[in-house]
């Protein structure tokens, strides 16, 4: 709980502090994703997992800060990964503070942490435990294009924090909830 207010204290600041080059709004997409391996002790082996399309939504801020701007987001995010054994899915709240630049035109780049909260997971057929760590941390870098309201922009996330899923049904056997993912969004200032 303490992470959603996190969010949103980071979100009211950020709108609080808009100046008239600064922006707030929404933003929504698709993720080409994948978590981390699926070990099974019991057979001694590890599995990568097939990349699956998921989804976003949520608020984005900008506080422009000169040459650099600094872009807070506070994003649902569902991902899915499939594996022999069945289809992952997890449910995350994700907050990325990006730093950017503008430089060309309309196109910038930027990068940062992204700070993430583990709401639901689940695997087909599967019982699974509680994430080891339902707070983790990755790192975003990609590339915008911007116009007046609308802004597109591509992304990809990787997780940084070790964090695994332990099932209870199967002895040994653990999910690596990580993610490994592609984003491309589109944004609307409002």
């Amino acid at each position: 709980m303490k992470f959603i207010q996190c969010i949103f204290l980071v979100l009211f600041t950020t709108y609080a502090v808009a100046q008239n080059d600064s922006d707030f709004g929404l933003k929504a997409g698709l993720n080409y994703n994948s978590n981390g391996k699926f070990f099974n002790d019991a057979e001694n082996a590890a599995e990568d997992p097939s990349k699956n399309i998921g989804y976003h939504v949520g608020l984005f801020g900008k506080i422009d800060l000169g040459l650099l701007y600094l872009r807070p987001e506070a994003i649902y995010t569902r991902t899915s990964s499939e594996y022999r054994s069945g289809n992952f899915k997890l449910s995350k709240l994700d907050a990325p503070i990006l730093l950017g630049a503008d430089i060309l035109g309309p196109i910038s780049i930027f990068a940062g942490p992204s700070l993430q909260y583990i709401l639901k997971n689940e695997f087909k057929d599967f019982s699974l435990e509680e994430a080891n760590d339902t707070f983790t941390v990755g790192a975003q870098f990609g590339v915008a294009l911007n116009f007046e309201r609308i802004g597109v922009d591509l992304r990809y996330e990787r997780g940084l924090s070790k964090n695994e899923i332990d099932f209870t049904d199967i002895d040994g056997s653990r999910v690596d909830a990580r993610p490994d993912q592609f984003i491309l969004s589109l944004s609307l200032k409002l």
